[in-house]
Parts: C-alpha cells; structure tokens; sequence
C-alpha cells in the first residue's frame, strides 16, 4: 500500500502565498502521477493540479498562473506552490497518486488510487 501525509496548511491573508507538501511512503515505487485536489465546505472535490514522473503537468483553469505543482526528486515528495492566494482557495487540500494514468486522466479523481487525509487552506480577506 501508499500511504500519503500532506502538511503545511494554514490561515493566510488573500494576496499571500503557501507552499503544501504530500510525503509518500509504503509502496511509493509504484507511483507514476500525484495529484492535488480541494474541497470547499458545501462543495464537491475539485482537481487542483496534477504531476506525472515523466513530466506532463495539469492545472485546473482557475489556479494556472497561481499555482505551481512540483516535486522532490530525492524522494517521493509532491509539493503544490500557491501564489496570490483567495479567499476562494479556501478548502482542505487532498493528496493523491495513482500507478497508471494517461495524460488525459489527470484530473480525474476516480484515476486515483491513493489518497492522503488532506490538510486545511483557509484563506482570509
């Protein structure tokens, strides 16, 4: 099994920026693709952004030029960089990989197989 942790969530001001971070473990050389999404209170889960190991990135509509997906190549560690931050990012923010998924895949959460706890974005006006 995988097992993904992410950490660095918090309270922020609109305007600031916040970098979350999603540490694998367990069985994480069977991770191909890690991804991002969010839910916001009374919403559905929402693809937020996507990473393959062979480099094709995703990024939803409403955070490109925001938000930056990379990752730590030393380890499997996923980070997501937000910039410019709303008070409509606001959400927890869940971690998730997959083993096999196309291009065209990414941002769809039922791809996935793996998913963290998710850490809480709050974002104040």
């Amino acid at each position: 099994q995988v097992v993904l942790v992410e950490s660095g969530g918090g309270l922020v001001q609109a305007g600031d920026s916040l970098t979350i971070s999603c540490d694998a473990s367990g069985r994480d050389y069977m991770i191909s693709t890690m991804g991002w999404f969010r839910q916001a209170p009374g919403k559905g889960r929402e693809f937020v952004a996507a990473l393959k190991w062979s480099g094709e990135t995703s990024y939803t509509d409403s955070v490109k030029g925001r938000v930056t997906i990379s990752r730590d190549h030393a380890k499997v560690t996923v980070y997501l960089q937000m910039n410019s931050l709303k008070t409509e990012d606001t959400a927890v923010y869940y971690c998730a990989a997959s083993n096999v998924l196309p291009v065209s895949s990414m941002p769809n959460s039922s791809t996935y197989h793996w998913w963290g706890q998710g850490t809480q974005v709050t974002v104040s006006s």
